[in-house]
């Protein structure tokens, strides 16, 4: 059994909680982008996390991984405003389905996620090394 499966597990955590919040960053700066590339305003993402392959004789230990990136399909705000440059031909505009509370609330939940695994990293870390020095004695 590997001795070294709790870092595997820390680090799976820190880079999922990782592509989370620049997903959530992108979020955000796109909250008001009412033209894109593929056409139309922004539409919101989200991460989709899965379980991680268990390291070989790990029994019941597992990281986690972004499994992918799915775009939210919850339908568009609109909000009259004539004098805008994608108004249609009524005078509203199409706005993305991005609600700017939501996102800051699951920043700080992936925020907060992410803290926990530095500290159970650390903890972990700490735990191996008064371990070595109990050998040296």
């Amino acid at each position: 059994m590997d001795s070294f499966g709790v870092f595997h597990v820390s680090a799976s955590a820190l880079s999922a909680q990782r592509q989370r919040m620049n997903v959530i960053a992108s979020n955000l700066a796109n909250a008001h982008s009412t033209r894109t590339a593929e056409g139309g305003p922004y539409r919101r993402q989200d991460v989709v996390f899965t379980t991680d392959s268990q390291p070989a004789g790990e029994a019941g230990l597992a990281g986690v991984k972004v499994d992918s990136i799915v775009r939210d399909n919850s339908p568009f705000s609109t909000v009259y405003d004539p004098g805008h440059p994608d108004a249609d031909q009524d005078g509203f505009v199409a706005m993305p389905n991005v609600n700017v509370i939501e996102e800051m609330v699951n920043m700080m939940m992936a925020s907060r996620a992410y803290e926990a695994s530095v500290t159970s990293f650390n903890l972990s870390k700490t735990m191996f090394l008064k371990t070595l020095e109990l050998g040296k004695v």
